[in-house]
């Protein structure tokens, strides 16, 4: 009798192009220079491109260049020893894409038809003890879906292809109006042996939370398989002390109840800290040897969805409420970070998921039409305080809800509710992304159409809630986004429910300084687009195609519409409509960059603004779409693909800060907003100043401000009647006068005036960069070689310095620019006495 073994069959694989036709041992028969080294988890696109047999998709317009690989299929071979085997044998697959068949020593052991889809399959009477050969084939994704759609019919759609409806597989893979058509196969989560005499086949914890009390009662269940005489479930505390702990016989069937008090309770970011207790279950034998053991760690928090009237307004709220606190939801959704999904490690996971927090967000929304993520998302999530909106993986489509479908998804969500629910991070699933909408759009959906007329409702009304129900019944299930309860109700109510607010860019196209007009109880998308950082969109640009019309940089924007796409004619409309645009790359880069921050920081602030006192939540929540990119792409994302963050993640994070402030210019008055997102009240000063374009001062008022735990208030200056344009400052300061928060706002729109007139000063000391101005300067933006920098894309006015934390030294050359100001470059040296740049 022994332990579990797990043996990662990451080395030793090899790639070929499969012949149609060919299948089991005569696929590993294929001639020796037919084969190419390939990694697991990998893709054909990845083995080909580490090989030199393909050029880089991302460069230039190669997708097109590379499409050939999705047409193709591909087989992978491992040959491996299996000495010393334990009393079972699995060969265990966490992810095959999409359509494969597996041999084993020439037998077949499974056909997959599901990327989400984990397998199991019992090889112990299989195995030799040497020469083993181990052969996945993967048939072309889009070939095999438009024979399925041959049977069930083509249906209406987003983006992609129509035949994508059909296919288990990462939507986003078929093209989206952000990522290119690549349609990846391979084994892209781990294939591995797993030797063991008992297992733990499943663990299932639910926890009831007092916090009030600060106790907390858990119910823990697990199945066991094979030999075993008896399970201990033990309950580790942060620091890894014991507190509760059980054993009972191994029975198949094991459920034990464990007590805590004073527990660490886990918060979302900005409401406490992120205490993660560690779950031990050990499957022992008679003689106390451990066969198996599961491990995971746990935050002890009570969260639910809460719908309550809002005061003085139609309809419901929709917001979370964690251990007993309200919480704004201020976040951003979610895309697969890489259209080759091997690419993204746990590193990176947890550099966007770092990055998402260092914006103080407190949410993610897993958008559906791209994947389950890794388990170092979640992780991430967990210890970072994010909450996590999980979607279902379908999107933007008419789904079939044949039989066999069903049961495929069936499959799939029981898999992905049993590996996720334990995470603290998780706050909600979601049945779909806009899936309502487009029946709306097709008549399939709506005030008096029959439900039968959208036949997946079967799925996020039926399927998906039946599944969650049983398996985590202790979180909220919405059955899709943007969704409104009610008989034929209409996705786009603004009085309930989600929303997504797409006036702005898509639809009308309304400026973004409306964004006031498209509340909601919970916006959970909205967006403008910009060009990634300049050194990114260089490097995928030829020489020659390094201007902004080119037809490379087009290509580069996948937004379109049903007449084709569009994105560069919307993107030219928000710079006309606000900018003058010089006419190189560089001067559009900025440019598209300046829009989309300037929206971001309206949004949040209107949005939040609104998250006013308890039963008066009106907007609980703002997710932009969207945090990153899988590509070099002009997009809305706020974080490039190389990871480079544009200036609106800079306006997000002062949009979304414990305390923050926000001013707008009215008609002969100025609206002051404070937004305390903390569980303590605040005593503010504010001071407002408003100033000339030329630098002159035409007001300064201070008035203290009472600001409420997690809540918003408004109030309003009134302002001397003027014609010329100027620029109001509003700055939040504690008892002994330190900054707290602060907002400008400026007469718009910005292509009416010259701002180029200013000196700006840019200096060093004491681990800060000192910024000053004789003027008003709108959007300055700071970069450098291996500087990083506390805030950027920021205004000046004159008066006190702005100072900006390094938090590395700076060293070298540093580059600004901002509205009307060309790009400027000063040498810094922290060696040095404080230096000073002046342009």
């Amino acid at each position: 009798m022994n332990s579990e073994r797990f043996i990662d069959l990451r080395q030793g694989w090899s790639l070929a192009q499969a012949p149609v036709g060919l299948s089991g041992a005569d696929l590993g028969a294929l001639p020796a220079d037919a084969w190419l080294p390939a990694a697991v988890p990998g893709t054909a696109h990845g083995a080909l491109l580490a090989a030199g047999r393909i050029p880089d998709p991302f460069y230039g317009r190669n997708e097109a260049d590379v499409a050939w690989v999705a047409q193709r299929r591909w087989v992978w071979r491992l040959n491996f020893d299996a000495s010393d085997l334990a009393e079972h044998e699995d060969l265990v697959f966490d992810g095959l894409d999409t359509y494969c068949s597996v041999w084993l020593n020439g037998e077949r052991l499974l056909s997959t038809d599901n990327m989400f889809v984990p397998h199991r399959v019992d090889v112990r009477s299989r195995l030799k003890p040497a020469g083993n050969e181990l052969l996945l084939c993967f048939e072309p994704a889009l070939v095999r879906a438009r024979d399925v759609e041959a049977v069930h019919g083509k249906r209406a759609l987003w983006n992609g292809d129509s035949a994508r409806l059909h296919a288990r597989k990462a939507q986003y893979h078929f093209g989206w109006d952000w990522g290119p058509e690549l349609i990846t196969c391979g084994p892209w989560r781990a294939v591995r042996r797993h030797g063991w005499s008992g297992r733990l086949a499943e663990v299932q914890v639910r926890s009831d939370v007092d916090a009030q009390a600060r106790s907390a009662a858990l119910k823990v269940a697990v199945t066991c398989q094979g030999r075993g005489s008896r399970c201990t479930v033990q309950l580790l505390d942060p620091s890894g002390r014991s507190v509760a702990s059980r054993t009972a016989a191994a029975a198949g069937g094991v459920e034990v109840a464990l007590s805590v008090t004073d527990v660490q309770l886990w918060w979302p970011r900005g409401l406490g800290g992120q205490p993660l207790y560690t779950l031990v279950t050990q499957l022992e034998d008679d003689d106390g040897r451990v066969l198996a053991e599961d491990r995971r760690r746990l935050g002890l928090r009570a969260l639910r969805l809460v719908q309550a009237p809002v005061e003085g307004e139609v309809g419901l709220s929709f917001h979370f409420e964690v251990n007993g606190q309200d919480l704004f939801a201020g976040g951003a959704n979610w895309i697969p970070d890489d259209n080759l999904l091997e690419r993204i490690t746990p590193a990176r996971y947890r550099e966007r998921v770092a990055q998402a927090a260092a914006a103080n967000m407190n949410m993610l929304r897993i958008w559906g039409g791209g994947i389950y993520e890794h388990e170092a998302f979640y992780e991430a999530c967990d210890e970072l305080g994010l909450l996590v909106w999980q979607d279902f993986m379908f999107a933007c489509g008419i789904y079939p809800a044949n039989v066999e479908f069903q049961a495929s998804v069936r499959a799939e969500a029981e898999a992905q509710v049993r590996r996720l629910r334990h995470h603290a991070c998780m706050a909600l699933w979601c049945g779909n992304n806009e899936d309502y909408m487009i029946a709306e759009s097709q008549g399939l959906s709506g005030p008096g159409v029959p439900a039968e007329r959208f036949e997946a409702r079967a799925i996020y009304e039926g399927l998906l809630p039946e599944i969650c129900a049983a398996l985590d019944p202790d979180r909220a299930y919405w059955p899709g986004s943007p969704f409104t309860p009610g008989d034929g109700a209409k996705s786009s109510d603004a009085t309930v429910g989600d929303r997504h607010s797409w006036e702005v860019w898509h639809q009308q196209m309304l400026p973004y300084q409306r964004y006031a007009d498209v509340q909601a109880r919970f916006v959970s998308e909205f967006g403008m687009q910009s060009h990634p950082s300049l050194a990114l969109l260089e490097s995928v640009l030829p020489e020659e195609e390094r201007f902004p019309q080119s037809r490379t940089v087009q290509w580069h924007n996948k937004a379109g519409s049903p007449t084709g796409p569009d994105g560069h004619r919307r993107l030219a409309v928000y710079l006309a409509d606000n900018l003058r645009v010089g006419p190189t790359l560089a001067d559009h880069v900025y440019a598209t960059q300046f829009v989309q921050a300037e929206a971001m920081r309206v949004a949040y602030q209107d949005f939040r603004r609104r998250w006013q006192r308890p039963g008066a939540r009106a907007v609980s929540g703002a997710l932009v779409w969207q945090l990153n990119d899988c590509w070099p792409v002009t997009s809305w994302a706020l974080i490039d693909s190389s990871g480079t963050v544009k200036p609106a993640w800079h306006a997000v994070r002062r949009a979304l800060a414990p305390l923050a402030v926000a001013v707008r210019l009215e008609a002969g008055q100025v609206r002051l907003a404070v937004m305390n997102g903390t569980a303590q009240a605040q005593d503010v000063t504010l001071q407002l100043r408003v100033f000339a374009l030329d630098g002159r001062q035409l007001a300064d008022v201070r008035a203290a401000q009472h600001a409420p735990a997690v809540s918003s208030v408004e109030t309003t200056q009134a302002l001397a009647a003027t014609d010329e344009p100027v620029v109001a400052e509003l700055c939040a300061m504690d008892a002994d006068g330190r900054e707290l928060a602060r907002d400008c706002a400026w007469t718009e729109p910005f292509r009416f005036h010259r701002l180029g007139g200013a000196r700006i000063e840019v200096g060093w000391q004491d681990g800060q960069l000192v910024l000053g101005c004789d003027r008003p300067v709108k959007g300055l933006w700071l970069a450098g070689d291996g500087i990083q920098l506390d805030d950027n894309f920021i205004d000046l006015v004159p008066g006190a310095p702005r100072l900006v934390g390094v938090p590395s030294a700076p060293r070298g050359v540093l580059a600004y620019q901002a509205l009307d100001h060309g790009p400027q470059r000063m040498t810094i040296s922290t060696r040095e006495a404080p230096s000073t740049g002046k342009a």
